[in-house]
């Protein structure tokens, strides 16, 4: 066999190979996934380990320790999420609708996969998961969508564009905020239902006042479609 060969055919191995780990450490996250819903954010490597009946060093081996492993698995849950999202993160009919849309979008993700929701906000030991540079990364993709969103319809009527930004990041925090208080207080009897409306209520209050403040005739009823265009 010449050398040319020899590599081809050992570079066909190492492909095959990274192949199986990448569906390796894929079937382990998403094991990780079904043990958080049924076990919650305490669950264990062998947990994980014992739904793929494989031993707990082998998980470990795709991984580069537990934090690694938490952060992979994070990675996973807002893939699920932002599926679900995106669609209503393309806004069409009335500003109202698209706001409830959105919010109810996100709190009925919410309600089914509480525990989910639960491990993207704690880390190992269930302290709050501040330095998840996944989860800061997707809610900073998500507040610069809709920043996106704002400049284009700050742009069209004319109107400084520099506070787009501030004011999508303050809409995102205003969210993560609220669902995050009311579903970390177990005493809480306040419906999902009432958490969406109360939430898209405050977001359509503040995008009016803001309006109004800069001159802008935008009211909830007003299609989102002839804003962007502004149209008044």
């Amino acid at each position: 066999m010449s050398r040319v060969t020899e590599r081809h055919a050992a570079d066909g191995r190492s492909s095959r190979w990274d192949e199986h780990n990448a569906r390796r450490r894929l079937d382990v996250l998403d094991a990780a996934i079904e043990a958080i819903e049924r076990h919650g954010v305490g669950v264990t490597v062998k947990q994980i380990a014992d739904r793929l009946g494989l031993p707990r060093p082998v998980v470990y081996r795709h991984f580069n320790g537990r934090t690694d492993l938490d952060e992979q698995i994070r990675a996973r849950i807002l893939e699920m999420l932002l599926a679900e999202l995106e669609p209503a993160l393309h806004p069409g009919g009335t500003v109202a609708e698209a706001v409830r849309h959105a919010v109810g979008t996100y709190l009925s993700w919410v309600e089914r996969h509480p525990r989910l929701h639960h491990f993207l906000g704690t880390g190992r030991h269930h302290e709050r998961a501040t330095g998840s540079s996944v989860v800061s990364g997707a809610r900073d993709a998500i507040a610069a969508q809709l920043a996106a969103l704002f400049t284009e319809a700050l742009a069209h009527f004319g109107k400084d564009t520099s506070f787009a930004r501030p004011m999508a990041f303050g809409v995102i925090g205003l969210v993560d905020g609220v669902v995050n208080a009311w579903r970390s207080d177990p005493a809480s009897v306040v419906a999902p239902a009432e958490v969406s409306s109360r939430l898209a209520d405050s977001i359509l209050a503040l995008i009016e006042s803001n309006a109004r403040a800069l001159g802008i005739p935008i009211h909830a009823d007003a299609p989102v479609q002839e804003l962007l265009r502004g149209m008044a």
